[in-house]
């Protein structure tokens, strides 16, 4: 689990192919990597992988085919600038929200307009999102938490402050930059409440006051 509030942001020192999953190397010298362990999870962009090979600067991790296809880390290069986040300790300062590292989709920017030392992004979600986002209700984008300021049908609005600007990769966002996108927890068990459903109903019990007498109980 991630709060969404990214730690560092690093780069892409390599990406080797091997059969339609990649392994990657990033790099950070700001992340904290010396007391990270294999095995353990960082959030890229908003996925998590599995750390499987590291030094104090630079880690690795394999990526499945799955994830490539899914995510916006398929279209990731050498070089490339990406956010990054270890996983929550019980000891962590929930700041942002809980967020899993499982993406839900991928959004892409619609617009970026000033407003003071502000910039205000919309995005475009694809259809099957929607329905997830409520206004002033929490997002990821590229494993940033942030509040949703406006919902419509086709996407949502957020305000970017300066630091978040300064201190992720947003503020180097463009109309068109594809995102990670992964909704509020809370909304995806919320929706298989409301749907019910064998899975949510209590089974049936066959025993009976008949049945216990007929096995010695209550004689």
């Amino acid at each position: 689990m991630f709060t969404g509030l990214v730690e560092a942001v690093g780069n892409v020192v390599s990406i080797e192919n091997k059969g339609g999953e990649s392994r990657m190397v990033f790099a950070s010298a700001s992340l904290g990597l010396s007391d990270a362990q294999l095995g353990d999870s960082i959030a890229i962009n908003g996925v998590c992988l599995t750390v499987v090979s590291k030094t104090d600067q630079q880690f690795a991790a394999d990526v499945s085919a799955e994830t490539l296809a899914c995510t916006t880390l398929g279209a990731l290069k050498a070089g490339s600038r990406v956010n990054l986040e270890r996983a929550l300790l019980p000891t962590t300062r929930l700041g942002g929200h809980m967020v899993s590292g499982h993406v839900d989709g991928v959004a892409h920017v619609a617009s970026i307009k000033p407003q003071g030392e502000s910039i205000i992004i919309t995005f475009e979600v694809p259809p099957q999102l929607s329905k997830y986002i409520a206004s002033k209700g929490s997002i990821c984008v590229d494993g940033v938490s942030l509040t949703t300021n406006v919902v419509s049908d086709s996407g949502f609005e957020v305000n970017i402050i300066p630091h978040t600007q300064q201190q992720t990769i947003i503020g180097e966002y463009r109309q068109g930059s594809k995102v990670n996108i992964e909704v509020d927890v809370v909304a995806r068990y919320l929706e298989r409440l409301l749907q019910g459903g064998s899975a949510n109903q209590v089974p049936a019990s066959n025993i009976s006051r008949e049945f216990l007498a007929s096995q010695g109980f209550g004689e």
